[in-house]
């Protein structure tokens, strides 16, 4: 316990910190009052936190019960094939119910000497791929709704630009990844059956009761002062500012200027706003299902950056370390708009 309690005090120093910013915030910024700060600070952060803990739970369990090898079944020939392994092919798979899971486990194997940083980040990268279909579900029906076949073509298109990121990120890991052999692998079978077995019963309840509060300690120090400062930046126009200067930037001929600044701007606002624009421009004659297509990918390539900026920087930095999870989440906003770029392009040619 006595190596766990500078944790602690790190994170009382750190809620004080963060207590401080928000009552300067609320005495200082014209958009920010007592009513304000409980909704859009005080609620949020706390589900948020919540959110995390369960996540983090849940990567114990399955660390501690060792299921990571049933998990990691489902991936196993792609993963195998980029020379990332059992271990990382199952944050693959729970990344399908919970990227605060997966990306949880990711970093506790790699500070185990489980898996390498470099493994570590590319498969953060593939594990884009189930996260688009962790968020589907709430979105398709409503955009395919407002917009129909422009809808369609457009989801069709990012799922494309996830594909082709996918197979580049397992492509390099064939030959650029050293494969590292498995713990365990050299074992015989009736020992690694026991060992499974021994943990299995035994180190569930220890990690719960002991890495997971250190563990949950040590990412709040970080979370929570951070979104508070996400959330004040915000109060602020900061992040509206940044949303204008880059649309006042962005000049494309494919997409008609009015079409494409009500697109972007109102995606930017609020998500079904976007479509919701983009949907009566398109019932109007405004603008063709192509252009809809392009205008709508244009206004997911300037808003998801400034979204995932804002409300990603403190999961990342609290899982990882700030400096590993703002490395991984710029990182894989340009691959991502990239990959959009590319499709986006081809589609432009073709249609």
């Amino acid at each position: 316990m006595r190596k766990q309690k500078p944790k602690y005090k790190r994170l009382a120093v750190s809620l004080a910190v963060s207590v401080l910013m928000a009552a300067t915030g609320i005495l200082l910024i014209d958009a920010m009052d007592m009513e304000t700060a409980a909704d859009r600070i005080v609620l949020p952060l706390a589900r948020l936190c919540v959110f995390i803990v369960v996540g983090l739970a849940a990567a114990q369990v399955l660390e501690a019960k060792g299921w990571t090898r049933q998990l990691g079944f489902i991936a196993r020939p792609m993963f195998s094939y980029a020379n990332l392994g059992e271990r990382c092919s199952a944050t693959f798979s729970t990344a399908f119910f919970s990227g605060v899971s997966a990306n949880a486990m990711l970093v506790d194997f790699h500070r185990e000497g489980k898996i390498t940083k470099q493994q570590m980040f590319l498969t953060n990268f593939i594990n884009q791929l189930p996260a688009f279909f962790l968020h589907l579900p709430t979105t398709f029906f409503v955009v395919v709704s407002i917009t129909k076949t422009a809808g369609l073509m457009y989801f069709g298109l990012t799922f494309a630009a996830v594909v082709l990121r996918t197979i580049l990120f397992v492509l390099y890991g064939r030959f650029f990844v050293r494969r590292q052999p498995a713990e365990g692998e050299n074992e015989p079978a009736d020992s690694r059956r026991e060992n499974g077995r021994q943990q299995e019963t035994n180190n569930v309840l220890e990690a719960l009761k002991t890495r997971l509060p250190n563990r949950y300690a040590g990412i709040l120090f970080y979370v929570v002062p951070i979104y508070v400062a996400i959330s004040l930046l915000t109060a602020m126009g900061a992040f509206d500012y940044l949303r204008d200067a880059m649309a006042g930037r962005l000049a494309v001929d494919f997409v008609p200027v009015e079409a494409l600044s009500v697109v972007i701007l109102s995606f930017v606002a609020e998500f079904t706003s976007g479509f919701a624009a983009a949907g009566a421009l398109l019932d109007q004659g405004v603008i063709t299902v192509k252009e809809t297509v392009l205008a709508l990918i244009a206004g997911n390539i300037l808003a998801f950056p400034v979204r995932a900026l804002r409300h990603q920087i403190p999961r990342y930095m609290g899982i990882f370390s700030p400096k590993t999870g703002l490395q991984l989440l710029l990182l894989g906003q340009f691959f991502r708009v990239a990959s959009l770029i590319v499709v986006a392009v081809v589609y432009y040619a073709a249609a």
